[in-house]
C-alpha cells in the first residue's frame, strides 16, 4: 500500500474490468445515486466505463506532482511512505466504487450507498491511523490557518484528529448494518463531525499556546 507503483495497478485493475464488462452494459448505466442508494443520474456505458479509471488515474498523476510544488517539499521526506500510504487508500476507495458501479450495472444487486459508507469508513479508519504521522505541508492533512502557522499545533491537531477519524470511520461502517432511514443520519453524522471537530480543534490548541 505504500508503493508509488500502487495507483497505476489500480487504474490498471479498474480499465480491465472495464474491458471485461463493457460489451455486457447496457446502452444507459446508473453513474449517480442518492442517499438513499437508488439511481438517479445516468450516462453512457463508455462514460461508465471510461470515468473513474481516468480520474484514478488523473489523481494519482496529480498526487505524484503535488510534493514538487509544495513550499514545504522537504518534509515529504519525512514522511513519504505515510504520505503514499493515503493516496493508495483513497485511490483503492474510488477503484472499489468503480467496480461496484459496473456489477449494478450488470444487474448483481449491490447497495451502492452501504459499499461507500463501508468503503469511506474504512478510509476514515487507515487515514487516522497514520494522520499523526504527517508532517507539515500544504496539500495532505489537516491544513487550516492554526496549524499551518504552529508545528506543534500540527502534530497536536493530527494526533488527536486521527483518533475522530478512527473513530468516524467505525461508526460509518457500523451503519451497513442499519436501515437505511436509520443509517443516512448517522452517516451524515459522522461526514460533518469528521470534517469540523479537527478544524476546531486545531483553533482551540492555537488559543491554548497563548495567541
Amino acid at each position: 500500500m505504500r508503493s508509488r507503483w500502487f495507483g497505476y495497478w489500480v487504474t490498471l485493475v479498474a480499465a480491465t474490468v472495464s474491458l471485461l464488462v463493457y460489451p455486457r452494459l447496457p446502452p444507459r448505466v446508473a453513474i449517480h445515486f442518492n442517499a438513499a442508494g437508488q439511481p438517479n443520474g445516468y450516462g453512457s456505458s463508455l462514460e461508465a466505463v471510461l470515468l473513474l479509471p481516468l480520474v484514478i488515474l488523473g489523481l494519482r498523476l496529480l498526487f505524484e506532482v503535488l510534493p514538487r510544488i509544495d513550499p514545504r517539499r522537504g518534509n515529504y521526506a519525512k514522511f513519504g511512505d505515510t504520505y503514499w500510504l493515503i493516496v493508495n487508500g483513497l485511490l483503492l476507495f474510488l477503484g472499489a466504487v468503480h467496480v461496484a458501479l459496473l456489477a449494478h450495472a450488470l444487474g448483481v444487486p449491490v447497495r451502492i450507498d452501504r459499499v461507500i459508507a463501508a468503503g469511506l469508513g474504512v478510509l476514515l479508519i487507515v487515514l487516522g491511523s497514520y494522520l499523526a504521522r504527517v508532517e507539515p505541508n500544504w496539500f495532505v492533512g489537516i491544513r487550516t490557518p492554526w496549524t499551518l502557522s504552529s508545528e506543534r499545533v500540527w502534530h497536536r491537531t493530527h494526533r488527536l484528529g486521527g483518533r475522530v477519524f478512527v473513530v468516524g470511520g467505525v461508526l460509518a461502517v457500523l451503519t451497513v448494518f442499519l436501515p437505511t432511514p436509520a443509517a443516512l443520519p448517522v452517516v451524515a453524522g459522522v461526514t460533518i463531525v469528521v470534517a469540523l471537530v479537527p478544524v476546531v480543534l486545531s483553533y482551540v490548541l492555537w488559543k491554548q499556546e497563548g495567541h
